[in-house]
């Protein structure tokens, strides 16, 4: 997806992104931590990106990769927007109709009409072939 005459890239990116360089050949990624570090353009070489927390707002963090030509000459530049998603799974533990956090019946499990714990239904055939 570089643009002609493209030999190298350098990544910028917000706080709450977290973005590593992979190069074909090497086991363990670089990390990308500051704007001004530049990386050779070779095929193989995968740019991972990823959030480890929701976001706020809608869009609120950003990837932006500069392209750059011989010389060191910026050609055009890539961004990517990006959102991150919370999500939990939470249950009814004691099974009173309340989902509350931190209910002590979360860790164990008891049968009957007095029992507590999750009980979890999931529908595995195929809807919509």
């Amino acid at each position: 997806a570089a643009p002609a005459g493209a030999v190298a890239f350098g990544v910028k990116h917000t706080e709450g992104v977290s973005v590593d360089v992979l190069f074909r050949g090497r086991a363990e990624p670089e990390a990308v931590s500051g704007a001004g570090a530049r990386w050779p353009l070779d095929e193989g070489t995968v740019l991972r990106f990823s959030m480890s927390r929701a976001s706020s707002e809608v869009n609120d963090n950003k990837v932006t990769v500069s392209f750059y030509a011989d010389g060191g000459k910026p050609i055009n530049q890539a961004g990517v927007f990006l959102t991150g998603v919370g999500i939990s799974l939470d249950v009814d533990a004691d099974r009173d109709g309340v989902v509350e956090k931190n209910s002590p019946n979360k860790a164990s499990w008891a049968w009957g009409p007095e029992g507590h714990g999750a009980i979890l239904l999931v529908s595995c055939d195929k809807e919509f072939p």
